[in-house]
């Protein structure tokens, strides 16, 4: 996992062609204006999921993880709380391959995002986002799937 702040990211650009086209996506992309939705980069290989939620509270949320894709999630707007931990032995509560992720109930480390911040999770990296902090708030955020 990889927790940086955006003009960080030409630190990772190394990490592939995929995560390269990511960052430039972000960097190009006025993504303050840019609607609530989905949108192509490079067909089913990297694409944009462009959201906005209130933070909620922890309890009840789970963590999930992924198989098929890194997640790459900046944060446009707003502060949240993502939790964050190690894939070792944990067992996933629900399991659904064909969306892509696995959902758990397991601890994990809370860190603080804000605006401009990013960060990567890679397929053994079980994340939590939108957790609020004191009080919730309203996050709007790119989440930009790289296929592995």
């Amino acid at each position: 996992m990889v927790i940086d702040k955006i003009e960080n990211c030409k630190l990772y650009q190394g990490l592939g062609k995929r995560i390269a086209k990511a960052f430039e996506y972000i960097n190009e992309t006025d993504l303050s204006q840019t609607p609530v939705g989905n949108y192509e980069i490079d067909g089913e290989n990297l694409f944009a999921l462009v959201q906005q939620y209130e933070t909620k509270d922890i309890e009840g949320a789970n963590p999930e993880g992924h198989h098929k894709y890194i997640d790459i999630q900046y944060i446009i707007s707003g502060v949240e709380l993502i939790g964050l931990a190690t894939l070792r032995d944990q067992i996933p509560i629900l399991s659904k391959k064909e969306d892509d992720y696995d959902l758990y109930d397991c601890d994990t480390t809370l860190f603080r995002m804000d605006s401009g911040m990013f960060s990567i999770f890679f397929p053994k990296d079980i994340h939590m986002s939108g957790i609020k902090m004191k009080q919730s708030s309203i996050v709007k955020k790119v989440v930009i799937k790289v296929k592995i």
